[in-house]
């Protein structure tokens, strides 16, 4: 998906037909909050990810995707990584899934 998360939430919101206070007091945020998350000035709380995958009854696998997929994106853009630096962050990702399934084994 080519939106930020808070893009993607304020898309939801409206094909639900529901308001930023209507939201916000489902997710117990204030309207306000709301609003800085949708236009990307304040970041989503992943705590609340159930409470949004409930409202919109959404997969909070696919939902977390979306979440920690924009996350990384963030970093990304903000540390203006090279492709080369990518490559290393993968290789390290998955030595890190190699150690946690060594770990699981024992």
């Amino acid at each position: 998906m080519k939106v930020t998360f808070g893009e993607y939430i304020r898309e939801l919101r409206n094909l639900n037909g529901l308001t930023l206070t209507q939201l916000a007091a489902k997710l117990d945020l204030d309207s306000a909050n709301l609003s800085k998350i949708e236009n990307g000035k304040r970041d989503f709380d992943e705590k609340r990810l159930l409470k949004l995958a409930k409202v919109f009854k959404l997969n909070i696998k696919e939902l977390r995707k979306e979440f920690v997929s924009d996350q990384i994106a963030k970093q990304i853009y903000e540390c203006d990584c090279t492709k080369e630096m990518l490559v290393v962050a993968e290789e390290k990702a998955e030595y890190r899934r190699q150690l946690n399934n060594q770990y699981k084994k024992k």
